[in-house]
């Protein structure tokens, strides 16, 4: 689906699954390449607390928010699932990061 087309509009609930399915494929695909770029980060910062980054946590939350309304995404929606995901992500990359010290 290109970015600016909207969800097809479905006739039936299997419809509807088929066309969830297909997206879980693609957002798990961006969510591993997202992880990929976490671990990276990683090697780049010196302590937990740059690891944390709670400004940049919520600035990434404001580009989301703000990209929601663009895209008529519930806001509330895509805040608490960004949160949830930076913070599974965040406990991914501090334990690379002292994976990383380790070594």
């Amino acid at each position: 689906m290109d970015r600016s087309e909207p969800a097809p509009v479905c006739r039936d609930l299997d419809e509807v699954r088929a066309g969830i399915d297909a997206l879980d494929e693609r957002i798990v695909e961006l969510l591993a390449r997202r992880e990929h770029l976490v671990k990276q980060a990683a090697a780049f910062k010196r302590d937990d607390s740059q690891v944390r980054a709670p400004a940049r946590v919520e600035q990434v939350i404001a580009k989301v928010v703000a990209l929601a309304s663009q895209h008529n995404a519930d806001t509330d929606v895509v805040e608490r699932v960004y949160r949830a995901m930076i913070a599974a992500f965040i406990d991914r990359e501090l334990i690379e990061h002292r994976r990383l010290a380790a070594d």
